[in-house]
């Protein structure tokens, strides 16, 4: 699983970067992978209108409904097959008027 770092890491370290540091000599003094600082700049870029892609908000609200759909379903299924389960024992709603 990838190592989590804290946001006010992720704004310190872009900010020595803004300031002219290089990306390799920054990483190293870090002790994190350059491909993370490029790729925290480039969503900094992203966050800031400067490039096209998905913000950061808009990331996190797709993962959230993601998640959030994956429950659903989930129930879905619980709620089917509980509904056969039923159909199958012959038990009928109540109120039912079928025969």
């Amino acid at each position: 699983m990838p190592r989590q770092y804290s946001s006010q890491f992720r704004a310190r370290a872009l900010a020595l970067l803004d300031e002219g540091r290089s990306v390799t000599e920054l990483a190293a003094q870090l002790g994190i992978a350059p491909a993370t600082l490029y790729r925290w700049s480039q969503q900094a870029r992203i966050d800031a209108g400067e490039r096209p892609g998905t913000t950061s908000a808009e990331a996190s609200e797709l993962a959230d409904a993601r998640r959030r759909i994956r429950h659903l379903e989930e129930e879905l299924q619980a709620t089917k097959l509980a509904a056969s389960m039923l159909k199958d024992q012959g038990i009928r709603p109540k109120g039912d008027s079928r025969s």
